[in-house]
């Protein structure tokens, strides 16, 4: 009994050094460092991005004297208070997936650390550009770093490096409302304050664009993020990998907007600009929903009209108005929404009711959605486009052979020849 005891005593010894070692192997690749770079909702978004990158954590460091909580940083008295804490992101990453160096090269490119004590609108001692490193390894790496980007931005003719180098104290987690800020909230935009200044390892994104093509006739520019920003991302999947609209939709960098002439700062993404001949006309910072954004792009597009009355004030075309004499006899093709370019109504299904209005015996499937409308005392079914959300007509049951009649106003379509036949 006591041999195998022994045995057991032993079997479980090695074990248990086992599990250890899986634990010292899995563990010993994570390393950590904290990095302020203005407001941390941003940044710690961007971070969490990274390959590599196991956590983020928004937080407080290098603070004396002050209670590390948002609420005592940010009163007046400590906005240029020289012991405020700073807002900085704890970064835990992966060192065999991701390096210091890289980590560097991301937090450099992704604000402005020629800036004192700021980051575009925000100001105060908060907002300053800083690196907390734990070991002379980390500072060695973080020295070399700063030399390298203080030459690449003396190139592109800014200023001197003000990025506080010292060695991290202590760091106080942020308030629960702070973690993962842009992931509660996702209706909001992204502070880009970058220089578009990057290390060699890439192209330099500071290079001039050719924009000569925004300079005549309408189009919709996207300043996007010089890195990563989720609502770019959101309102790419949600808006523009829907639309197929005449007026081109272009993607821009706050760096690549040389030409243009905008009013709008640039620091926001995304920022949505209308632009008629290289000169904005409307701008919006931030994410915007589907349907606001439509509202605002047919102001831009129809302007005070009559196809925008129809559009977003439920209106009604004339009774045989020019644009229903030119539709009601084109030749075989598609009647496409006239802001977002989505299939709506198919020649195939066109007939002649008499009536002014084009009419139809259905839509393109899962084109359009239907609403109830009881208006100037009348129930009827309203038609409305699932695309852009834009009032198309009525549906009506008179039509041909006991089909319904889709009674549309031409104002709000244009025409695609089908050229295709699988159109």
């Amino acid at each position: 009994m006591k041999k195998l005891n022994k045995l057991f005593f032993i079997s479980f010894i090695s074990f248990s050094f086992f599990l250890h070692s899986e634990k010292t192997i899995h563990t010993s690749h994570l390393d950590s460092i904290v990095l302020g770079s203005g407001c941390f909702w941003g940044a710690e978004k961007g971070y969490e991005s990274l390959e590599g990158v196991e956590n983020a954590i928004s937080g407080y460091s290098d603070g004396y004297g002050i209670k590390p909580s948002y609420r005592a940083i940010t009163k007046l008295k400590n906005k240029f208070n020289e012991n405020n804490f700073a807002e900085v992101v704890e970064v835990t990453f992966n060192k065999s997936e991701i390096s210091l160096e890289l980590l560097l090269h991301h937090y450099f490119e992704s604000h402005d650390p020629t800036q004192l004590n700021r980051q575009g609108n925000d100001i105060g001692t908060q907002y300053r550009s800083i690196i907390l490193y734990k070991d002379e390894s980390q500072k060695e790496i973080i020295e070399r770093v700063v030399d390298e980007y203080q030459m690449l931005l003396t190139e592109a003719g800014y200023g001197e490096i003000q990025t506080s180098i010292k060695l991290l104290e202590k760091f106080y987690d942020a308030e629960d409302y702070h973690q993962d800020y842009i992931k509660k909230n996702p209706n909001g935009y992204c502070p880009d304050h970058s220089t578009g200044v990057v290390f060699n390892t890439r192209n330099n994104q500071s290079e001039d664009i050719d924009n000569s093509d925004l300079l005549i006739g309408k189009h919709i520019l996207v300043i996007d993020s010089e890195n990563y920003c989720p609502y770019c991302e959101k309102f790419d999947e949600d808006v523009i990998s829907k639309y197929s609209g005449t007026i081109p939709i272009s993607k821009r960098t706050a760096s690549n907007l040389n030409q243009l002439a905008l009013e709008t700062p640039t620091w926001a993404t995304p920022t949505i600009v209308f632009l008629e001949d290289g000169k904005e006309v409307f701008a919006y910072q931030g994410y915007m929903e589907s349907q606001d954004f439509y509202k605002a792009f047919g102001a831009f597009k129809l302007g005070k009209s009559e196809a925008y009355d129809v559009a977003f004030n439920k209106g009604t075309d004339s009774r045989f108005c020019k644009e229903y004499q030119i539709f009601k006899n084109t030749p075989d093709g598609i009647f496409i929404d006239k802001l977002s370019g989505a299939p709506l109504f198919d020649t195939k299904d066109r007939f002649v009711s008499r009536s002014g209005w084009l009419s139809f015996t259905k839509p393109i499937e899962a084109s359009v959605y239907e609403l109830p409308d009881n208006s100037f005392g009348m129930r009827r079914t309203e038609i409305r486009s699932v695309s852009s959300d834009i009032h198309l007509g009525h549906v009506f049951d008179d039509g041909p052979n006991g089909m319904p009649r889709y009674c549309i106003n031409a104002t709000v379509l244009e025409f695609v020849e089908r050229k295709d036949q699988n159109i």
